[in-house]
């Protein structure tokens, strides 16, 4: 069966098992398109509703061409839209039109320019550097799911807000709705493997001034590289690390702030994310392959490569011998910490989302 008749007849059957079950439900074929991503929905929406779920189609057909049943996929689609429907947020619709309500749940977000090139000539963003900030309305979260709307130009011209007010507001409010925060390394392996075995590991805790690296983001860990775009992170970050760091964009959803002790090589941390990325990060999740870096008395946050060049300008020719790098025993950290056995209950830093609409 090929993707076009195997979508065909999935949209059908669960339609008419959803119907079965008592459930009046509209069902549709949309291409939902999303930072980073994009993909060809089932949208299955209650009658006299204006949210409905949507269901990744292609993710349906890989299971099919990886050979499960058919009708084991009908029984999953419909079993996960009848929870998404009885789930879903209690959302005053009408207030979505209300700017001086939905200000109030705007958060904001940075993402590849590059990778997102198309999408933003529709999304009102600022440029930082390689990235742009963009922003949302966070509609409902909660421990199991969340839903925003990712501004668009449309939306805004629908409000009759200007781009720039978009961003004041956003600036002022995000901090709040999603606050920054920063965990030491050695605090964030003790999360998530138990205090007990990082202890005993020898890995916390970790005198402030001895921590190599950081990790970034908001509570919910979702799109929490969005806090470099708040107006007092880096002069907070750079208190909190004693100085010039180094940013390493993890993923969409959180960043690692290395302190620039003058020993650390910008090549070795380009190559870091670079495998990281290539490795560890789903497509969807990834930001750049970038490092950037914010120099806390000149107060200028930018490419790794542009510091580099700035200070060469500043100092001169400088020695040829390549400075000796802190990854080592950041590597070294970092394997201790898979070897050791992690705590069952700690949620990882960039888990897959759910019920998220744009």
């Amino acid at each position: 069966m090929d993707y076009e008749s195997f979508k065909e007849k999935f949209v059908e059957d669960v339609k008419n098992r959803l119907n079965e079950d008592g459930a009046d439900v509209k069902v549709s074929i949309n291409e939902v398109k999303k930072l980073n991503d994009g993909y060809e929905a089932m949208t299955i929406t209650p009658e006299g509703s204006n949210i409905g779920v949507n269901l990744p189609i292609d993710k349906f057909f890989s299971a099919l061409e990886d050979n499960a049943p058919y009708d084991s996929l009908v029984d999953k689609a419909v079993e996960v839209a009848a929870k998404g429907i009885e789930q879903k947020p209690d959302f005053d619709v009408a207030a979505f039109t209300d700017y001086s309500r939905m200000k109030e749940k705007l958060a904001m977000e940075v993402v590849s320019a590059e990778a997102n090139k198309e999408m933003l000539q529709n999304v009102p963003h600022q440029n930082m550097e390689d990235m742009a900030v963009v922003y949302r309305f966070c509609l409902y979260s909660d421990d199991t799911s969340r839903a925003s709307v990712l501004v668009t130009n449309q939306i805004l011209d629908a409000m009759g807000v200007t781009a720039e007010q978009l961003h004041a507001d956003a600036m002022e409010n995000a901090p709040q709705l999603k606050p920054a925060e920063i965990k030491g390394m050695s605090e964030v392996m003790a999360e998530m493997m138990g205090v007990d075995q990082a202890e005993m590991l020898g890995l916390f805790p970790v005198k402030p001034e001895d921590e190599q690296m950081f990790v970034a983001s908001v509570p919910d860990k979702t799109h929490g590289a969005g806090v470099l775009a708040y107006e007092d992170f880096m002069d907070k970050a750079a208190e909190r690390l004693g100085g010039d760091f180094f940013i390493l964009p993890s993923s969409i959803h959180e960043v690692l702030l290395v302190p620039d002790k003058g020993d650390t090589s910008l090549k070795d941390l380009e190559n870091m994310v670079r495998e990281v990325n290539a490795t560890q990060v789903a497509p969807e999740d990834k930001l750049t392959d970038s490092v950037y870096h914010y120099d806390s008395q000149a107060k200028v946050f930018e490419l790794g490569e542009k510091f580099v060049e700035r200070m060469a300008e500043r100092d001169g020719p400088a020695d040829k011998d390549e400075k000796a790098s802190v990854l080592d025993d950041l590597k070294t950290k970092k394997d201790e910490a898979a070897k050791a056995p992690k705590k069952e209950t700690v949620e990882k830093a960039a888990k897959k989302k759910g019920g998220e609409a744009i």
